[in-house]
């Protein structure tokens, strides 16, 4: 059998083994688990908004993280978190393999994005495991202190100043493109929305929209925060995930405007929940 052929049976093992049924169950956990985090950083930032300061805990995933660990069955939760996380990262390095669903499913930019969320979801699930096995310094760190730690460092490079402010710059586009995206409902291409009754559908199109563009306004923030950082070489000025949701509220109807963002983004986990349920996959 020459080389082409092996090529060709590779594949098609590999395309199989990325249809198969294990490899859906761990999409759609990695789905639903991404909406338990959603939703927790969005009640968390919800008491925010309204001045009780989280109840402690920070507005990111570190701080859902530590809501789950102070619950009933806690430990357990995050380690079935961690382990749904790392299938959602199986799918992703699936996709960037063999290709997602759809007609663009293959085409090298679709992988290659697939790739990047792989790498991402890796890291995420190893932190969110590494915290359920007792390294409390892992995953409920604070983004922004992490956040700081990075930008700080990166400032202190060569070219660093520039480095920072692209970086900044690109977080902004892409969450200009998220808010765009999720308001012209492109969401819906990747969703079995004929499985879906009429009630449901205008619900999971009400949840895409204001929780995609909730998601996207942070997004967009955190790189303007980021951008400042580095015109103004003060690594302090960059934000994390909670510092940026806590700056909302210090604007004119702040603690209204966080509430609203903080409600987007409890959607953006409902809508995650809707994902695990009907996704293409």
């Amino acid at each position: 059998m020459d080389a082409h052929a092996w090529a060709l049976r590779g594949r098609g093992r590999a395309r199989r083994a990325a249809d198969s049924t294990a490899v859906a169950v761990a999409a759609r956990a990695g789905f639903a688990a991404r909406g338990l985090i959603y939703v927790l950083v969005g009640v968390i930032a919800l008491r925010i908004a309204f001045g009780d300061d989280g109840g402690g805990r920070q507005a990111d995933r570190g701080g859902a993280l530590g809501e789950l660990a102070g619950r009933p069955f806690g430990s357990a939760l995050l380690w079935i978190v961690g382990v749904a996380l790392a299938g959602m990262a199986l799918w992703r390095l699936s996709e960037a393999v063999v290709g997602g669903a759809g007609p663009d499913g293959s085409k090298p930019h679709k992988r290659a994005a697939a790739l990047g969320r792989c790498v991402f979801y890796v890291f995420v699930s190893f932190s969110v495991l590494s915290y359920a096995a007792g390294d409390r310094g892992s995953g409920s760190g604070s983004s922004d202190r992490h956040t700081d730690d990075v930008t700080a460092t990166a400032l202190k490079w060569p070219g660093g100043q520039w480095l920072v402010g692209v970086v900044g710059a690109a977080v902004v586009i892409a969450g200009l493109w998220i808010s765009v995206r999720a308001v012209r409902q492109r969401f819906r291409e990747d969703l079995r929305t004929g499985a879906m009754s009429q009630r449901t559908e205008r619900v999971v199109n009400l949840l895409g929209v204001t929780g995609g563009a909730a998601r996207g306004v942070v997004f967009a923030a955190a790189g303007v925060f980021a951008v400042v950082a580095a015109v103004r070489h003060q690594p302090g000025r960059a934000k994390g995930m909670d510092d940026t949701l806590r700056s909302f509220r210090d604007l004119p109807a702040g603690p209204w405007l966080l509430a609203l963002i903080a409600l987007g983004l409890a959607a953006f986990g409902l809508f995650s929940w809707c994902t695990a349920r009907w996704r293409r996959l």
